[in-house]
């Protein structure tokens, strides 16, 4: 992964993905502390990811919102074999759906001072700055954020009050084949 500043130096001839960049992950990462947090943050690393993993993935989230009982239609909700193309894949994790690169993107957040991370407990609270907080909004007013943003304010409603702990439980209850029968460290299919 590298960050923009650095893309010049690899070869034109090689691929490149949005996935690849340093700078998508933060970005998507400060729009759903802003969006999907409370008060500008999210207090434990394993909330911030299993949000991350309903922003990353829409139909998995469409179908643990209906099961939550907001009234959706959970037949189609459950449907997951006709999935979206996702931001950016996870892995299985023994704490759930979790993305390696989380502690690199939090370490380039906090160095540009967007956000604050501090222990709370045994749990890290990952704090939007003054900075942060004014970068996210302006992020999250672009048009090509439209549609994420959307998302993580819906995230925010239906699984903001809960913690991470039981939103992990909850995805491995509803998405057993898909995540939880999964070996460690291989890549969730979209």
């Amino acid at each position: 992964m590298r960050s923009l500043n650095r893309i010049g130096t690899r070869s034109m001839m090689l691929p490149l993905s949005a996935d690849d960049v340093v700078e998508f992950h933060a970005a998507r990462l400060l729009l759903l502390i802003k969006f999907s947090g409370t008060a500008g943050r999210i207090d434990s690393l394993t909330k911030m990811a299993k949000m991350d993993f309903f922003a990353r993935y829409p139909d998995f989230f469409a179908a643990a919102k209906a099961a939550s009982g907001d009234g959706s239609d959970s037949t189609e909700a459950m449907n997951i074999t006709s999935r979206h193309s996702v931001e950016s894949a996870m892995v299985r994790h023994h704490y759930g759906p979790w993305d390696k690169r989380y502690y690199q993107v939090l370490a380039v957040l906090e160095a540009k001072g967007l956000v604050a991370i501090t222990k709370e407990g045994k749990s890290y609270r990952i704090a939007l700055t003054p900075l942060g907080n004014e970068r996210a909004q302006v992020l999250g007013s672009r048009p090509s954020f439209v549609e994420l943003v959307s998302r993580m304010k819906d995230i925010k409603k239906v699984f903001g009050s809960k913690s991470g702990n039981s939103i992990k439980n909850l995805i491995y209850e509803l998405f057993d084949a898909e995540v939880g029968q999964r070996p460690r460290g291989e890549v969730i299919e979209a």
